[in-house]
């Protein structure tokens, strides 16, 4: 018995003792957590798709709360989740126009050639950096699906040779244009549906010779517009998006059709 009662008082002993230890350390690392941080983080859309630049939700959270990025911060979430987080954080959200990407390429396989069949890596990332060419265009979309392997909400495909956006699916995060490694991807306003399909920055007869919808910068669609919204730049037009008033007067002048125009605009224009 008196040994049970050693063994009893030694291990109670040492409960005490790691209990003590514990409480120690528990205060001596004690770090004071904001509680606006876990309410934010439940406003969050939890994706963690890194689109805002941090490393996950839980570091948006935390640098939401520490004041260190703005309550809409979050491209993903939009204008809804952007209001609760500034309810959280007693601020008014400044909420932009919802953002979509698109792809400024319209060189399916009807109008530029393939310059053979590709048998490898699905990537379009590796094609780049192996320097091939799918198509006789050297700044078309590869259609290798890049794009679509990183869109967490399925709103990319490839259509005929060429990626294409889904705008209703499409969340903001961006990630397929950081993908894309021809830089074929933006992101633009979703109501500024007139916008130029094209990333050729090549002169107008080398464009015509490799895709037959392509932007051959003859400043047609600038000479049109009376809002100084469209400007040829390395012989490819851009439309400012901010000046656009989508009249659709550049894309029904546009030899090439090469600006895409809603049918809601062609039937206003005509």
């Amino acid at each position: 018995m008196g040994g049970i009662a050693i063994t009893s008082l030694m291990i109670t002993v040492i409960g005490i003792i790691v209990g003590a230890g514990l409480v120690f350390t528990a205060k001596k690392f004690h770090v004071d957590v904001d509680e606006r941080e876990a309410e934010v983080r439940a406003c969050l859309p939890g994706n963690n798709c890194g689109a805002c630049g941090y490393a996950g939700c839980d570091a948006l959270a935390a640098a939401i709360a520490a004041e260190e990025a703005s309550v809409n911060a979050c491209p993903v979430g939009g204008a809804e989740v952007a209001e609760k987080i500034g309810g959280v954080m007693g601020v008014v959200a400044e909420i932009g126009e919802r953002q979509v990407a698109f792809v400024r390429c319209k060189g399916s396989c009807d109008v530029t050639k393939n310059q053979g069949n590709y048998v490898g890596v699905q990537d379009c990332r590796s094609a780049v950096l192996s320097g091939l060419n799918v198509s006789d265009c050297a700044y078309g979309c590869l259609g290798l699906g890049s794009c679509v392997n990183v869109c967490p909400q399925h709103a990319i495909s490839i259509v005929n040779g060429v990626a294409f956006v889904n705008e209703n699916l499409c969340i903001s995060c961006g990630l397929c244009a950081k993908t894309c490694p021809k830089g074929l991807i933006e992101l633009k306003p979703q109501s500024k549906k007139v916008a130029v399909q094209c990333s050729n920055k090549e002169r107008g007869p080398a464009v015509k010779a490799a895709c037959t919808a392509g932007c051959i910068g003859c400043t047609l669609c600038v000479r049109q517009c009376e809002f100084d919204a469209i400007h040829v730049e390395n012989n490819l037009a851009h439309i400012d998006y901010d000046k656009c008033t989508q009249c659709g007067k550049c894309a029904e002048k546009c030899p090439q059709k090469v600006i895409r125009i809603p049918l809601s605009v062609k039937s206003e224009v005509a």
